[in-house]
């Protein structure tokens, strides 16, 4: 299947995305739906779980979970743990490095929360947490972070695409930068993993759930450890998984597994790892490059559109920078109510706030959405 099929054969999108019978789901950002093929994975696992032992029918696939994020990832499978939350995931980075206090990490406030909390609560610990300061919201230029670390900075961490104004962040570039510091560098890559490239060659740690571009299940997500930050990244929980007991028996001394897999302290989310698999093999079939191309496409659409209809687009230029994300406003109009007209009209976006009170409603379609969906969703706005 390739996305061209997809596009031009209209049984074949409603058969692979039941969603788009029901109505124009334009939320990906958000939490998205599953395509068929991933919930008929995960149905046809439960099914199988009832005959017996669940991870029997599983535990043979794990190995294929990290192989497929590698590939997304371009890694080693040995550097990727399945652990679930993006949330969790970037916790066990806080939380698992041994930071001290004179210390200072340097995040940006007006990121996702997830990637905000775990590095606040280092506070208490003596550690300075540093706010990237940016001429607008989430732009993030690599001269703007290096601009604003010193010798005793120790880890950035941001998001590679804000999720509001959609501005995707230069990882290499930033990575690159850190590393010649001395600097580590965690990267929440949860709104372009499925979406964009998403490479980690200049990267130490990144998470990402499935449940936003990559169409898998929720809690189901990928973590990635390097090899040379695995030594210095101790797991904050420890469990039966990823504390050597051989025959289940506990030992005098804590000796941690080889590879990411120390991160993963108990029994897996197995179902939710079946969803994973499957979504992960389904945007590797259709090429993340032919992903990434067609989603600027349809951005570039929008934000013509907006504007023709007076809307103001947050990082509406055409920049390497932009991602599948569309947010927009309209001075003279209430946002909260066009939002609920868009969803009153089967159109499903998203409203989302930034720190001043402003109104943004956000558009952000996947490959299988259409033009038509598209113009009828526009088309709206103006009526």
């Amino acid at each position: 299947m390739t996305l061209s099929d997809i596009l031009v054969n209209e049984e074949l999108r409603l058969r692979e995305f039941p969603v788009a019978r029901e109505k124009i789901f334009l939320a990906h950002a958000g939490v998205c739906p599953l395509p068929r093929r991933v919930a008929d994975a995960v149905a046809d696992c439960a099914a199988k779980a009832t005959l017996g032992d669940q991870e029997e029918f599983m535990l043979s696939r794990l190995e294929d979970a990290r192989k497929l994020g590698a590939r997304l990832l371009n890694c080693q499978p040995d550097e990727v743990a399945l652990v679930g939350p993006t949330s969790l995931a970037l916790s066990f980075v806080a939380g698992g490095l041994k930071l001290r206090r004179g210390d200072n990490v340097l995040i940006y406030h007006d990121d996702y929360p997830s990637n905000v909390y775990p590095w606040m609560a280092l506070a208490r610990h003596g550690v300075e947490v540093r706010l990237l300061n940016t001429r607008g919201l989430g732009f993030i230029r690599p001269k703007d972070v290096v601009g604003q670390v010193d010798e005793n900075t120790k880890l950035v961490a941001l998001a590679s695409c804000h999720f509001i104004s959609g501005f995707r962040i230069e990882i290499s570039e930033i990575g690159k930068l850190l590393h010649e510091r001395g600097i580590l560098f965690c990267v929440d890559g949860i709104q372009t993993l499925g979406a964009f490239p998403t490479t980690v060659e200049h990267v130490d740690f990144l998470a990402a759930d499935s449940h936003k571009w990559l169409l898998g299940p929720c809690g189901a997500g990928l973590f990635y450890v390097s090899k040379q930050a695995q030594p210095i990244l101790t797991p904050p929980v420890y469990g039966w998984h990823n504390v050597r007991n051989p025959n289940f028996v506990a030992q005098d001394e804590i000796v941690f597994r080889q590879g990411a897999v120390k991160y993963e302290a108990g029994t897996q989310n197995l179902l939710g790892l079946v969803g994973l698999i499957t979504s992960m093999e389904l945007a590797l079939e259709l090429g993340i490059d032919n992903i990434a191309a067609e989603l600027l496409r349809k951005r570039e659409w929008l934000v013509a559109e907006l504007k023709k209809r007076d809307y103001a687009v947050l990082n509406a230029e055409s920049s390497p920078n932009a991602g599948s994300i569309t947010s927009f406003y309209h001075p003279q109009k209430d946002m909260p109510a066009l939002h609920k007209k868009l969803t009153e009209a089967g159109i499903v976006s998203s409203l989302r706030v930034d720190r001043k009170g402003k109104n943004y409603v956000r558009f952000a379609p996947h490959y299988y959405n259409t033009d038509a969906e598209l113009q009828k969703a526009v088309d709206l706005l103006s009526a």
